[in-house]
């Protein structure tokens, strides 16, 4: 694996396939850079560079004890473009990584970057609040990483329907939700737990109003961890001008259950701006 240095002097591994103009992948909370297998090859097909982050303590990525805050993170993406001079990005965050990429415009600007793409994003935020009214309760967040802390393995076994939206026909196999979960289960435990409790308590309704590059917001109506209505239809509302696509049978899964659609959706807008 390829590797770019941190501030702090973490190992950061990083794939990249492709030559052109740079697409930077960063995955959604617990998943790695394996988890864009059904972009990266239409993608590089497309003529894109493609590169994809293993975020810290996920991965083949080092798993230092500390580090795992927004700010820290996001110096980490400003890591890797600089180090591989990567400029007029296209930047798509997945879930938790769109929460990343939201910060990382916020304190590092967008001098790198040419255009962003959230996809099932933790955006604006996810906690129940006076911004946000709809949100999840406080007690509903303890409550998550209480089960998260007893036991991750059988949380994520039992999300993972859900995950992809498997009541509204979905097609994905037993054997693709085994390896999903699995994949989530190499990260360092404590990097899962402050992670996600990060996500759940992140607030950017202050932020996104700010972003000056075209946005696209992609999201599904029927996606259980990021539910539509207080994350997708709210950061489309408060970016001005972003695009905004809603798939009516999709989940958090999106980028596998409905690839075609989604990957066609980001081609369509990284070539309009």
């Amino acid at each position: 694996m390829a590797s770019v240095t941190a501030t702090d002097g973490t190992r950061l591994a990083y794939e990249e396939y492709g030559v052109g103009a740079p697409m930077v992948f960063i995955a959604g909370w617990s998943l790695s850079a394996d988890m864009w297998e059904h972009q990266v090859p239409r993608f590089v097909a497309e003529g894109y560079r493609c590169v994809m982050l293993d975020r810290r303590g996920h991965a083949r990525s080092e798993r230092p004890s500390g580090g795992y805050d927004l700010d820290t993170l996001s110096d980490d993406i400003h890591s890797l473009l600089t180090e591989l001079d990567l400029r007029d990005v296209t930047i798509v965050g997945h879930s938790f990584g769109g929460v990343e990429v939201a910060h990382y415009l916020a304190r590092h600007g967008s001098e790198r970057i040419a255009r962003a793409v959230f996809l099932a994003a933790c955006l604006p935020s996810m906690k129940r609040s006076e911004a946000n009214p709809e949100g999840v309760p406080p007690e509903a967040i303890e409550l998550t990483m209480a089960e998260l802390r007893a036991d991750r393995p059988k949380w994520l076994a039992k999300s993972a329907q859900a995950y992809f939206a498997t009541h509204l026909f979905n097609d994905v196999s037993p054997a693709l939700i085994d390896d999903t979960v699995r994949q989530c289960l190499n990260v360092a435990p404590m990097a899962a737990f402050t992670l996600q409790e990060a996500n759940l308590n992140a607030a950017h309704e202050d932020t996104l109003p700010d972003i000056d590059v075209p946005v696209l917001v992609l999201h599904g109506a029927a996606d259980a961890s990021a539910p539509v209505h207080f994350t997708g239809r709210r950061t489309a509302a408060a970016i001005p001008g972003c695009v905004y696509h809603e798939y009516p049978t999709a989940g958090h899964g999106l980028y596998v259950t409905h690839a075609d659609v989604v990957n066609t959706d980001i081609l369509d807008f990284v070539k309009a701006s």
